[in-house]
């Protein structure tokens, strides 16, 4: 039979579930229908982390304190690809939450507000009477696509996928660690940089582990993904041995996002919203399914619109941070400059995180001071002290 609905969401990942609460909590009258191809709880390759940014999306959602029940992380420590080490409490800790569980807490949030979830794989996307029309069935006022970084509906729309060169590749993880340990640890390696591997404590003596890198600098290696990627977890984090390996794919922001096509709307991963310089992405899916939820519940005969407005005030400054940084980065002695620039100013540690986890941007004066040191390590002058990492 033939359904109706006023928003499908296909996706009950971050952003998908953040859509769907967001507009049941706009629109307490509508019908909501939510789609995945799996049941939950189920596992998702991930770093698991949920910065205090995230924390506050939860918030914006209706679901504070949905994740209390997991030790917070306040310190956090980087190493940077030639060494340099600084290490320091975040301005608000930060959390680590295994998808499997953090994804079926989210769907029991939506099923507990009258949001219709059932598991469906999308086949077809085509339209009826102006509508999106899925799988020949289902029609809907609006459909939000959360469906991951290899989404089926981007390809149906047909929007191409992230370019080689913005698709970076990791493996995840579990480890065992000291029961006291709550410092996540990026250590970064210049061999086929960018590059990096992590170790996320989730609190429980366990801590989720990874190693990624860009793509094409994989491929670059001759050698076969699995051999590349174990390899140099173990060489970087040789004390955690890791259990439970899976590879995913990361399409990273190039700074401005496709968020759709007619009255469908792209989110999180699907709409390639990935931080490019940590791989983060809790944190824009939460956000741009909010946005996507409201858009869709309020925008009337064009949420395009209005979602792709919201999106650009929420993070177009941001984006566009990440973009310029990540062009940087490609020199592993500017991430050098920034780390150690980090370990003598507190507040450009703090920058680092907001811009890495979060939506910040750069004030001119610390991008002026590692861009200082970056230039006196690389152009050493006479009479000019020659900073090093």
């Amino acid at each position: 039979m033939d359904e109706e609905w006023d928003l499908v969401v296909i996706g009950g990942g971050p952003a998908g579930s953040a859509a769907a609460l967001q507009a049941r909590r706009l629109r307490p009258d509508a019908r909501i229908l939510l789609l995945d191809r799996a049941d939950f709880p189920r596992d998702k390759a991930c770093g698991d982390g949920i910065a205090a940014h995230a924390r506050d999306e939860l918030t914006h959602l209706g679901l504070d304190g949905i994740i209390d029940d997991y030790r917070p992380t306040p310190r956090l420590a980087v190493i940077s690809p030639g060494g340099a080490r600084v290490e320091a409490a975040v301005a608000r800790p930060n959390h680590v939450v295994p998808r499997t569980v953090f994804d079926a807490r989210l769907i029991d949030a939506a099923r507990a507000r009258d949001i219709e979830v059932r598991r469906h794989r999308v086949r077809t996307l085509t339209t009826r009477g102006g509508l999106p029309l899925i799988d020949d069935t289902i029609t809907a006022r609006t459909v939000i696509a959360a469906d991951g970084a290899n989404s089926t509906v981007r390809r149906l729309l047909g929007l191409p996928p992230s370019p080689d060169r913005h698709t970076a590749i990791a493996v995840r993880g579990y480890a065992d660690i000291p029961a006291d340990d709550d410092t996540q640890l990026i250590a970064m390696q210049k061999d086929g940089w960018p590059a990096y591997a992590w170790s996320f404590p989730i609190g429980d003596g366990t801590a989720n582990v990874g190693f990624g890198m860009l793509l094409p600098r994989l491929r670059a290696t001759g050698l076969p993904g699995r051999q590349v990627l174990h390899g140099r977890l173990t060489e970087l984090l040789p004390h955690l041995p890791a259990r439970d390996l899976r590879a995913h794919h990361l399409p990273l922001s190039p700074g401005r996002p496709r968020p759709g096509a007619g009255r469908v709307l792209l989110a999180g991963d699907a709409a390639g919203l990935i931080n490019p310089l940590t791989g983060e992405g809790i944190y824009y899916a939460l956000v741009s399914g909010r946005l996507a939820g409201q858009a869709a519940a309020h925008a009337g005969t064009d949420p395009l619109t209005a979602y792709r407005r919201a999106l650009r005030a929420a993070l177009g400054r941001h984006l566009r941070t990440t973009d310029a940084l990540h062009l940087a980065a490609q020199s592993p002695a500017f991430i050098d400059a920034a780390v150690t620039t980090a370990a003598h100013r507190p507040e450009v540690f703090d920058v680092l995180v907001e811009v890495g986890l979060g939506a910040g941007t750069v004030p001119p004066p610390l991008a002026w001071a590692v861009a200082r040191r970056w230039l006196s390590a690389a152009l050493p002058l006479p009479g000019r002290r020659h900073h090093t990492p």
